[in-house]
């Protein structure tokens, strides 16, 4: 099919779906064209399998292919040219709102280079029909089978077993299951929020928090983030001038940076959480991306004013749509009041084929499989972006965020309208920021990350801004 150069400084995969993106572009590999196996090109081409993985990877996340399971990998369909301007826009440009419609419409050809989630073909594998069927076998009554407002007993006696994993004692009376983070966020702020209550977010943090507190007329007191956790004496500031209601922290793999609180930030936390009397809402949907043990608020507090609530959207479907929150009883009661009120209840099917994949051990050995992908490819985006000339000052222990900063003299605001009017889409800090001040960050997802199509139009446009700032810096100085 095609050769590769061994002496080239192009990585083997940067090499074959660049031969693979020609082909396509020239027509040899037409609309439903069939690729050759994983399998078979590797051997062809004289690479390991998971070169051409890497490969196949990125054309599925630039829509230039497409994975049909065990079929294999297929030339995808050309776009309709009208698409983009049929969509119906939810947002304005940049804001949380938009970001989180772009990511998930899935325009065809969009590089979504600072999406929130995985590419579908790293989770597709991850829920097999098998064990939907033997999920829904579970049910007495099938799909008329009703769901216990709390969430099936059995599902949060499994997930019980699971926090217990990560150090967090939670039975399963003190579990909720919703329909994943999100859910968790708006069920926390009808609870126990009232219009005029002081609230600590992070700051940068997760962008669609920011909107749903400004709904509920609150005061938003942004933390700054450290690369070690929430500043302590802002906390402490804040707690005296503002006596805030509650902390909505994320202590690991903080979104957007990427970034985990130490064991010693987490104790300051908690105790002046018992010093002021304020909650704290713990999100950790990333966490089943970390490769090690983190440290957590609800783990040295036992959930003693901390309020949990994680998710498996992310990491296994985002059709299943399930997540959950752990608490103690007084505070888990106004929760499900909340849900009652607001969905009645979750739903059965979800939950019974949740509760299938958690008793089989697969979701175990899909999350490490998670992990090692997510490894070499934050390995590996990690060097392109630092080649590009993005600024990378702590990248983090693992999961699926690096959180760079372009050069001085960059605007910000103009390369990302220019990178998606050239198809790339990426998030500015200024997006994640409470307070909506600039920022000169952008948030990478480290799959997306690694294409040679970002690469290229990084370094060219950083390095022709930064040339055209120097030239200005040295007119001015004259």
């Amino acid at each position: 099919m095609f050769s590769l150069d061994r002496d080239s400084p192009a990585p083997l995969a940067d090499q074959i779906e660049t031969r693979l993106r020609a082909l396509v572009d020239g027509g040899r590999l037409s609309a439903g064209a069939k690729l050759p196996s994983i399998r078979t090109l590797a051997r062809q081409l004289g690479v390991s399998p998971n070169t051409v993985v890497t490969a196949y990877d990125r054309l599925v996340a630039a829509a230039v292919v497409e994975s049909h399971g065990t079929a294999g990998f297929f030339v995808c369909e050309a776009a309709a040219p009208a698409a983009l301007e049929a969509l119906l826009e939810a947002g304005e440009e940049q804001d949380a709102v938009w970001l989180v419609q772009q990511a998930h419409d899935q325009r065809a050809g969009l590089l979504p280079v600072s999406a929130g989630s995985l590419p579908v073909s790293w989770l597709e594998d991850a829920i097999p029909a098998t064990v939907v069927q033997r999920g829904l076998a579970r049910a007495n009554g099938g799909m008329a089978a009703r769901c216990p407002p709390q969430g099936l007993p059995e599902l949060r006696e499994r997930i019980s077993t699971l926090m217990r994993g990560q150090g967090i004692a939670a039975d399963a009376n003190r579990i909720l299951t919703t329909y994943g983070g999100t859910h968790a966020i708006d069920l926390i702020c009808r609870s126990f929020l009232q219009p005029g209550d002081a609230v600590m977010v992070d700051n940068p943090g997760y962008h669609l928090l920011f909107d749903r507190l400004r709904q509920m007329g609150v005061r938003i007191v942004p933390i700054t983030r450290r690369h070690d956790g929430p500043d302590l004496a802002q906390i402490e500031a804040a707690c005296t001038a503002q006596r805030p209601r509650l902390f909505f922290v994320q202590s690991v793999l903080h979104n957007p940076t990427g970034w985990s609180s130490s064991a010693a930030n987490l104790h300051r936390i908690l105790g002046l959480a018992d010093r002021h009397g304020f909650l704290i809402a713990e999100d950790d949907v990333q966490s089943h991306f970390h490769p090690g043990h983190p440290t957590r608020l609800a783990q040295l507090s036992e959930l003693r004013n901390v309020i949990y609530y994680s998710s498996f959207c992310k990491a296994l479907s985002p059709a299943l749509r399930l997540g959950y929150i752990a608490a103690e009883p007084q505070w888990l009661k106004p929760l499900l009041r909340e849900k009652i009120l607001s969905v009645l209840t979750t739903a059965s099917l979800n939950e019974y084929v949740l509760l299938e994949l958690l008793s089989t051990g697969r979701f175990r050995k899909h999350i490490d499989r998670l992990q090692q992908k997510l490894g070499t490819a934050r390995g590996l985006a990690t060097r392109l972006l630092r080649q590009a000339g993005v600024l990378l000052d702590h990248p983090g222990e693992g999961g699926l965020f690096l959180w760079g900063a372009v050069p001085h003299g960059i605007d910000i605001d103009e390369l990302v309208k220019d990178a998606y009017r050239n198809g790339i889409l990426l998030a500015r800090g200024a997006t994640f920021m409470a307070d909506n001040a600039g920022d000169p960050h952008l948030r990478f997802n480290v799959v997306f990350s690694q294409h040679v199509r970002l690469a290229e139009y990084l370094t060219q446009r950083l390095s022709a801004e930064s040339a055209a700032s120097r030239v200005l810096a040295r007119a001015a100085a004259r």
